[in-house]
C-alpha cells in the first residue's frame, strides 16, 4: 500500500461523529443540520430536464475534454462573470466532475518528486482535500494560518524564504471555506508576484464564488484579477463548480480553465485517470451555466437568511456577516468542541468545530475557539436554531 495514505487525517464529518457518540440530542427539538455545506435549496426544475432529457447520451462514451456545446457555455459565461476575453474551449477549458475530484487530481499532476522536498501551500482553516491532495503526490503541507488578526487573509509574507524555494503548488480558497474572505485585487497581485519569484502554480478554488450578498459587487477570481493587471494566465488555474451555484450537488460537475500549458498536461493525465463527465450531466450543466435566472434567486435565498439569522446569531456568538459563501464562522468562549457537544445535546443543532477544519501550525489551531455554521437549511429552520440559541 502507498505508504502515504498513513498521513491522512480522518474527515471532519467522521470526527463530529465521534465528538457526538454516545450523546442523545434533546427529543424536544426537531434536529436542525447547520454542519455541512450541503446546498439544500431547490435544483432547477429545467436542469432536471435538461438532464432527463439527454439520457440517450449515456449509449455512448464520453471524452474527456467534453462537449463543444459544454466547453461553449463554460467559455461563455466566464466571460459574461469575469470580463475575460473568451476563453480558447479547445485548450483553456476542462470540464470536470466537481471541483472536490479536480483539486485533488490536479496537485498529483503539478508535483514534480525529483525535485527535493516539495511543498504545497494551504490555508489554514481548509478544505481536507489541499492537504490529502498533497501528501498523496508525495509533497509537504505548509499550513499558512487565516487570523482574525489579519483579516482571515492569507499572509503571504510570513511564509519563510526557504519554503517559497520548495513551493510547487499554492491552494487559493476565494471566497473562502470557512471564514468566507475574498482576497482582493492586492492579494492576487501579491500571490501572482510571488509566483513570478518562485515558478510554483496557483490552484484557485473558486466553487463558492457565486453566493455573495451584493449583486453590484461580485466576487473577484483569479483569471479575472490576472486580466485586470494586464497578466497572461501562467501558472493560474482556477476550479469552478455548479453545486452550490445551481444547487445541483449530487451532479458532480465544475470545470478548470486558466494556463493552456499546464492545462495540456492535466488533460493528458485525466485521459488515463479515466474521469470523463456523463453525457446526460453534461447537457444538464451546459444548460445551468446559460442561466443566471436561477442563481441570482439562489443569491436571494441566502441573503435573506443571513440578514435575518445573522443580527440573531450576534446576541450570544461573536458573528460577523462574511464577504461571501454561505458559513458563519463564530467565535466561541470555551471550547469549540464542547460548545458543538452542547448544541447538540440541549438543542438539537448540529455544527462544526473549527479545530476539526485546521491543524496546529506555527503554534496555533486556527479554528480552534471557532464554529463554523452553514446556513444551507431553510430560513425557517434557521430561524428556529437561532431562536434556540438566543433562548438557551
Amino acid at each position: 500500500m502507498n505508504p502515504n495514505l498513513d498521513a491522512l487525517h480522518p474527515y471532519p464529518f467522521q470526527k463530529l461523529r465521534e465528538l457526538f457518540h454516545g450523546i442523545t440530542p434533546n427529543p424536544n427539538y426537531t434536529p436542525v443540520n447547520l454542519s455541512i455545506g450541503e446546498p439544500k435549496h431547490e435544483t432547477p426544475p429545467f436542469i432536471k430536464e435538461a438532464l432527463t432529457n439527454n439520457l440517450s447520451g449515456l449509449a455512448s462514451y464520453p471524452t474527456t475534454l467534453g462537449s463543444v456545446a459544454l466547453r461553449t457555455a463554460i467559455a461563455d459565461w466566464m466571460v459574461r462573470r469575469y470580463g475575460i476575453p473568451t476563453p480558447d474551449i479547445e485548450r483553456a477549458i476542462i470540464p470536470v466532475n466537481g471541483s472536490r475530484e479536480a483539486l485533488f487530481a490536479f496537485a498529483q499532476a503539478v508535483i514534480d518528486p525529483t525535485r527535493p522536498h516539495p511543498v504545497v501551500i494551504s490555508p489554514n482553516p481548509f478544505y481536507q482535500i489541499y492537504e490529502g491532495a498533497a501528501l498523496l503526490a508525495g509533497a509537504e503541507p505548509y499550513y499558512l494560518n487565516t487570523l482574525p488578526e489579519h483579516g482571515f487573509r492569507m499572509d503571504f509574507a510570513s511564509v519563510p524564504e526557504n519554503v517559497w524555494q520548495r513551493t510547487q503548488l499554492v491552494y487559493v480558497c476565494s471566497p473562502g471555506n470557512p471564514t468566507g474572505k475574498v482576497m482582493d485585487l492586492d492579494g492576487w497581485r501579491e500571490i501572482f508576484a510571488l509566483s513570478d519569484k518562485y515558478g510554483f502554480v496557483i490552484a484557485s478554488d473558486e466553487c463558492y464564488s457565486e453566493i455573495y450578498f451584493d449583486e453590484a459587487h461580485p466576487p473577484i477570481g483569479a483569471l479575472q484579477a490576472a486580466h485586470q493587471l494586464g497578466r497572461s494566465f501562467e501558472r493560474v488555474v482556477m476550479f469552478s463548480s455548479l453545486s452550490k451555484r445551481s444547487n445541483v450537488p449530487g451532479m458532480r460537475s465544475g470545470f478548470v480553465a486558466g494556463d493552456e500549458k499546464i492545462l495540456e498536461k492535466f488533460l493528458l493525465y485525466r485521459t488515463y485517470h479515466g474521469c470523463a463527465m456523463n453525457p446526460a450531466v453534461q447537457a444538464a450543466s451546459a444548460a445551468a451555466w446559460n442561466d443566471e435566472t436561477h442563481v441570482r434567486e439562489n443569491r436571494r435565498l441566502y441573503v435573506e437568511k443571513f440578514k435575518t439569522v445573522t443580527p440573531m446569531m450576534q446576541k450570544v456568538l461573536d458573528v460577523d456577516l462574511p464577504d461571501a459563501a454561505f458559513y458563519l464562522w463564530a467565535r466561541t468562549n470555551g471550547s469549540d468542541t464542547e460548545l458543538a457537544q452542547r448544541l447538540y445535546r440541549e438543542l438539537n443543532i448540529t455544527v462544526l468545530p473549527g479545530s476539526f477544519l485546521a491543524r496546529d501550525a506555527h503554534g496555533v489551531n486556527p479554528g480552534s475557539g471557532f464554529i463554523r455554521i452553514a446556513l444551507v437549511a431553510s430560513l425557517a429552520e434557521c430561524i428556529q436554531a437561532a431562536e434556540r440559541m438566543s433562548e438557551s
